[in-house]
């Protein structure tokens, strides 16, 4: 199940229908008698429902003829997007994020600041107490984090400035 959902993932990121459209993760997981099949995919500006129920489609599509019982989850990646590929940390520059590492770095595995890009095999998280090199080998988990306090927080400010 696992390779014929991984080739129809991987169909869905050359189908021009869906050019835009990233594939941030894809997974298989056993639950009870069944496969679930998860994917999240994001888009600038965002992903609406219509576009993961047409991926949906798309999917369920290509597996018609798999005779195993399966769920299949299409999300879109959402305001705390998961992290996945070098690259991520370059593009997403100057936002907020939480990165879990393997080993202690500073006597910690979890890690919060604004990302700073890659230098070499380390990404920059800039912190509190300075910049903090994390090894990308050593990175576990990294999302971004979306603070809605600083959000509402920014909207009052511009609604006073504009009173």
């Amino acid at each position: 199940m696992a390779g014929e959902f991984g080739r129809a993932v991987e169909e869905i990121a050359r189908d021009d229908r869906f050019a835009g459209v990233e594939i941030v993760q894809s997974s298989t997981r056993g639950s009870g008698d069944k496969s679930v099949l998860s994917v999240t995919i994001d888009r600038e500006g965002g992903v609406d429902v219509k576009t993961c129920e047409r991926i949906a489609s798309a999917i369920n599509h290509r597996l018609q003829t798999f005779e195993e019982a399966y769920r299949l989850e299409v999300e879109s990646a959402g305001l705390n997007r998961p992290l996945t590929k070098p690259g991520d940390y370059t593009r997403f520059a100057g936002r907020e994020a939480k990165i879990t590492t393997s080993l202690l770095v500073r006597g910690t595995k979890t890690h919060r600041g604004v990302l700073q890009g890659v230098r070499g095999t380390a990404v920059i998280l800039q912190t509190e107490s300075g910049e903090l090199p994390l090894p990308i080998e050593t990175i576990r988990t990294a999302n971004l984090e979306y603070d809605v306090r600083a959000d509402l927080k920014r909207a009052k400010d511009k609604k006073r400035q504009h009173a």
